[in-house]
């Protein structure tokens, strides 16, 4: 399935909108931007897969094309985007999809801007996880550390004040989550079924979810509170069994309430972060979750023109077993942020996220480095150790991968 029905029924919208105000403004080359790139990828596992019904495959290829369309006008105060994505792979029937990352139009005021269509909207300071991150739905076949999100419909306001800046969004129609296909790594222990989901608004994938925030910097200072009532993002899986006796974990979208925090603090080479929520709707109590700590950069580092972090970061999250199920209940993150700050901009972020109840380890690597103007090389990789065979992360114990990218930027 490429995409469910609210997003088909939102780009329909979207298309019809961005079609009127084009023919609206007259299109001239000077507007108009055109760009993107495309990718060539290979996952790289090691080990042999967990489970027989997965794909044994050490080496999984798979193409990505996402251009990038833009037409300005109104001295620049009105932009239309358009940027679709798709990616083709080899092995994950469910990675091999389309996905509209934004499709919309945006408007500037003197003191207000607003979004209508199709968009993405990041909230977060954290570096191990982007805990307060509500309004996209999380991409997860692109990559299980969820940072990749999918395109949401919306309408979107934001007044611009010297007190700060208040944002509004009405968000109509639902993404469910993409997991990996039965038979593909990175699927978990059990099958997950993505053909019926079952929701607590009798609206389903209809329903429309609302959040407001509020934005200022005062100082050194940078936060923003923001709340959200809605479709969790977040779904329940639910054990169940097939026709076949076959045990599977059905998705479950219950309606929430969720009030948050994120801050930073910036002084000198220090940053201070937190991101904090309390949420209440699911069968669970009302919990609340966090993740803080700092980063603090070396600039110049060994008397040369690289700059040195190093990241420390505390995880706490107080749900119970009948919400949401995370592996980020009392954990550590550790790591450091290379920057060498050349011509090539290479850069290297390098982590470590310990449970301290069950002593698991998750280790991650990202590289980049651009090899020439529109080529690109990216590295990442995440190492599952010491994982409890009774834990949340059992069924990923055996699919530690090394991920290669090739982009061609156009």
């Amino acid at each position: 399935m490429l995409q469910n029905r609210p997003l088909q029924a939102a780009t329909f919208a979207a298309c019809s909108l961005l079609f009127a105000l084009g023919t609206a403004a007259p299109v001239s080359a000077q507007g108009f931007d055109f760009s993107g790139f495309v990718a060539g990828e290979t996952r790289i596992f090691p080990d042999e897969a967990q489970f027989p019904e997965q794909r044994n495959s050490h080496v999984s290829p798979s193409l990505v094309l996402q251009p990038e369309f833009r037409y300005r006008w109104n001295r620049r105060n009105d932009r239309l985007s358009f940027i679709p994505f798709l990616r083709l792979d080899a092995h994950d029937e469910n990675r091999t999809h389309f996905d509209i990352r934004e499709l919309s139009w945006y408007h500037a005021g003197d003191d207000w801007d607003t979004v209508l269509g199709i968009s993405k909207v990041f909230w977060g300071v954290a570096e191990s996880r982007h805990l307060v991150d509500i309004i996209n739905q999380t991409d997860l076949v692109e990559s299980p550390d969820q940072e990749d999100k999918l395109g949401q419909p919306m309408a979107n306001l934001n007044l611009l004040r010297d007190w700060g800046t208040l944002s509004f969004f009405v968000l109509p129609g639902f993404r469910e989550r993409i997991f990996p296909d039965d038979d593909a790594r990175l699927r978990g222990a059990l099958p997950i079924d993505d053909d019926d989901p079952s929701y607590e608004s009798s609206a389903e994938e209809w329903h429309v979810d609302f959040a407001l925030r509020y934005s200022h910097t005062i100082g050194d200072w940078d936060f923003g509170l923001a709340h959200f009532y809605g479709t969790s993002r977040e779904p329940r899986l639910i054990p169940g069994v097939d026709a076949d006796g076959n045990p599977f974990l059905r998705q479950r979208y219950d309606l929430i309430h969720q009030t948050s925090l994120d801050a930073q603090y910036t002084t000198g080479p220090w940053l201070l972060k937190l991101e904090a929520l309390t949420r209440d709707g699911h069968d669970g109590d009302r919990f609340f979750a966090a993740v803080g700590g700092f980063e603090y950069t070396f600039f110049g580092a060994f008397e040369s023109n690289a700059d040195l972090g190093l990241l420390a970061e505390y995880l706490h999250d107080g749900r119970d077993n009948r919400t949401p199920a995370t592996p980020f209940e009392d954990d550590i993150f550790l790591g450091t942020r290379l920057a060498l700050n050349d011509v090539e901009d290479t850069e290297l972020l390098a982590g470590a996220i310990l449970d301290l109840d069950q002593e698991e380890r998750i280790f991650s690597v990202e590289f980049e480095r651009r090899l020439s103007d529109n080529l690109n090389l990216e590295i990442e990789g995440q190492l599952f150790d010491n994982i409890d065979s009774n834990d949340l992360l059992s069924g990923f114990e055996d699919d530690s991968f090394l991920e290669v990218r090739l982009s061609w930027f156009f």
